[in-house]
């Protein structure tokens, strides 16, 4: 299912979530597409707060709705998790 989700959507998720963590230490050619977001050894060094925004940010920019708790931590495990929910879910 990964091959079908765009490269240009997946870097496009990557700087949405170091816009709105701010983070400014870490490049989005730093975070694997498969690389778990959460977690001991992530690169971005995210916590449950974190998780937080990031479901603001991608309702607000893609229209998507992330409102159980369980599937949030299944579609927040990747950046392609994340790809592979907006793009079956989007409305923006």
């Amino acid at each position: 299912m990964t091959a079908n989700i765009p490269d240009a959507l997946k870097n496009e998720i990557k700087l949405l979530i170091i816009d709105a963590l701010n983070i400014d230490d870490v490049g989005p050619e730093e975070v694997g597409d498969d690389d778990a977001l959460f977690g001991d050894g992530n690169v971005l060094g995210l916590d449950s707060i974190d998780a937080l925004e990031i479901v603001m940010a991608l309702q607000e920019k893609y229209g998507v709705r992330i409102d159980d708790k369980n599937q949030a931590r299944f579609i927040l495990k990747s950046i392609t998790t994340i790809a592979e929910y907006i793009e079956a879910n989007r409305t923006r």
